[in-house]
């Protein structure tokens, strides 16, 4: 049996976390939710869930600085920003600070339950017996927390390049087609040119550089992890 989704729902609504919980819940989601942004952080570390939901608008702490202090502290759980703050300039903040997607409300519930499975289906599911992959030259991906090593030292990327790296170490030394990663990498946005892929490949090539890990592109099968000789 496949483990249900564990979603941290972040909203302090009482009527929304009462909605969403319930609908949800309903379709096969283990939810758990939290009102605060400085609680939320906490439980986040301390059990970190597969998908986390965040309201940007919260007590205690701002979605925003919840967000990007998770990042520093390594956690790399897929999260979706759902928030009335609709604008583009928000949107874009809210990337930056390392968000992987972002639904306005009002919402469909299709849609949002499509774009978490999406997210989902980017790390391992919960009670995978190795909670870090073998890695390439030097580099290791730990499913736990979603960060990504260079030997000792944690790596600094950007959600979508973490994502293409991700997916690359999930099976080091063989091709993932380009259609695959931009589905993992892009998860559910129509509106980005599927070129986009190769500007994220690009950037990725450079913050790996020091590693001697190559990002090797294979035309027409798609792009590959080879370690340095």
């Amino acid at each position: 049996m496949v483990p249900a989704m564990k979603l941290l729902l972040v909203e302090d609504d009482p009527s929304m976390q009462t909605a969403l919980q319930r609908t949800l819940t309903k379709r096969g989601m283990e939810v758990v939710v939290c009102g605060d942004g400085l609680l939320a952080l906490e439980r986040w570390k301390k059990s970190p869930p597969d998908v986390v939901m965040l309201d940007l608008t919260l007590p205690g702490m701002d979605g925003l600085l919840v967000l990007e202090e998770a990042r520093r502290s390594g956690l790399g759980t897929p999260v979706l920003i759902l928030t009335a703050r609709g604008t583009v300039g928000d949107r874009v903040m809210g990337l930056n600070s390392g968000a992987d997607d972002y639904l306005p409300k009002p919402f469909d519930l299709d849609e949002l339950e499509a774009r978490l499975r999406a997210l989902h289906r980017r790390r391992a599911p919960a009670g995978q017996p190795a909670a870090v992959d073998p890695g390439i030259g030097g580099l290791h991906w730990d499913r736990q927390s979603g960060a990504i090593h260079f030997r000792d030292e944690i790596l600094e990327l950007a959600p979508r390049e973490a994502a293409l790296l991700q997916a690359l170490l999930a099976r080091p030394g063989h091709a993932v087609p380009k259609e695959r990663l931009f589905e993992l990498v892009f998860p559910g946005e129509a509106d980005v040119q599927y070129e986009a892929i190769e500007v994220v490949v690009y950037r990725l090539r450079k913050k790996l550089a020091h590693t001697g890990v190559k990002l090797v592109t294979l035309r027409g099968l798609g792009y590959l992890l080879k370690a340095g000789e």
